[in-house]
């Protein structure tokens, strides 16, 4: 299942970084999918993964790092997956990487969107533009997500739904618009 979630290209490191991941762990039924050029990206909602330790990652290629924390960026635990997508949006990433980032920006979790927002605005995403571009109907399903958690959990912070950070990161940093909705 992990391989499905990354380029045919890089199946020997994502071999390699799934045997670091503990075995007594496991993934949702619900999977994730995305177009990227030809490629049909499918990855799990979620995963039941304990944390890998720090020196584990230390051993690890710049891809090989990558490719763990896009994995656990999809971690049932919100700390992990901070951790995890912060050190990935702080690399040079690679493009395959971006699903990764997407969709954890329509979750519940407002650290996680803020922190993604504070980084993302000060990068050119035309690369996030363009995959979300390519994958509207997805991006039209995770904006209503993330209005739905906007309205359950944070209206009474955020009255202004424009000055609301997940507002900003899909229309700023991934170019949603209410075209994409047609």
């Amino acid at each position: 299942m992990l391989q499905e979630g990354f380029p045919k290209e890089i199946s020997d490191d994502v071999m390699k970084v799934c045997s670091l991941i503990p075995r007594k762990t496991s993934l949702t039924l619900q999977d994730v999918e995305y177009t990227q050029g030809d490629q049909l990206i499918k990855f799990a909602y979620r995963n039941y993964y304990m944390d890998i330790s720090d020196s584990y990652i230390e051993i690890l290629t710049e891809q090989q790092k990558m490719i763990l924390h896009c994995i656990y960026s999809r971690n049932c635990d919100g700390y992990v997956r901070q951790k995890h997508l912060k050190s990935l949006l702080l690399m040079d990433y690679k493009e395959w990487a971006i699903p990764y980032i997407v969709k954890i920006c329509d979750e519940y979790v407002i650290e996680i969107v803020e922190m993604t927002y504070d980084i993302l605005k000060n990068q050119d995403t035309a690369s996030f533009k363009s995959f979300c571009n390519e994958n509207k109907k997805e991006l039209c399903k995770s904006y209503s997500r993330m209005i739905s958690y906007w309205n359950e959990y944070y209206r009474h912070r955020y009255s202004d739904f424009q000055q609301y950070v997940g507002t900003k990161v899909f229309e700023e940093c991934f170019g949603y618009s209410k075209l994409m909705e047609r």
